[in-house]
């Protein structure tokens, strides 16, 4: 058991029976008042994501995720198939559950995924990914007084903003937490 104090980014924990993970925390104290924990935390089964106000001292329960390396296979528009490489083993995981990770996933792509009691939760993506750019508009500076960008498409259907010198065919490095372009490999 943990208290709502522990609380941090990315920490695990199930409360009210479901497994949640937290995206945002915020400790705020107002004047004479008690202090609060503010957590917008996601449902790791269903992906939906909620605020949440504990007092610092709630108890909460902690949870243990198993990280197992998989490949990714393939989607059918709603599911998720990947292949445990040690065991070869099929765990499956629906689009809700992995949230915008689906913007990185690209065929035969290595990563870890986590499990709770045998059961496939969650997936944690490499901090940054290569994708290959497969649209992009042309790029014209003209009068520009400072960097200009464009938006581009890369071949997993994600869109990210990228200075005007990238191209069609380009492969670029993107960072997985915020999605933002990181430059050309």
């Amino acid at each position: 058991m943990i208290t709502a104090n522990d609380l941090r980014k990315g920490t695990s924990f199930e409360w009210e029976d479901e497994l949640y993970r937290v995206v945002e925390y915020q400790h705020s104290f107002i004047g004479r008042g008690s202090a609060n924990v503010r957590v917008k935390m996601r449902n790791l089964r269903t992906g939906t994501i909620t605020d949440h106000t504990f007092s610092p001292n709630d108890r909460i329960s902690d949870v243990r995720l198993e990280l197992r390396g998989v490949q990714y296979l393939y989607n059918d528009g709603h599911l998720y198939y990947f292949m445990d490489t040690e065991t070869y083993e099929q765990p499956v995981l629906s689009a809700e559950a992995l949230g915008g990770a689906v913007d990185y996933l690209t065929e035969n792509m290595t990563l870890q995924i986590s499990t709770y009691d045998g059961e496939p939760i969650d997936i944690v993506l490499p901090i940054t990914i290569d994708l290959e750019v497969v649209k992009a508009p042309p790029g014209f500076a003209g009068d520009t007084a400072t960097g200009a960008t464009k938006q581009v498409t890369l071949e997993t259907g994600f869109k990210v903003t990228t200075p005007l010198f990238v191209e069609e065919g380009d492969v670029i490095r993107v960072d997985t937490r915020t999605g933002q372009y990181l430059g050309r490999v």
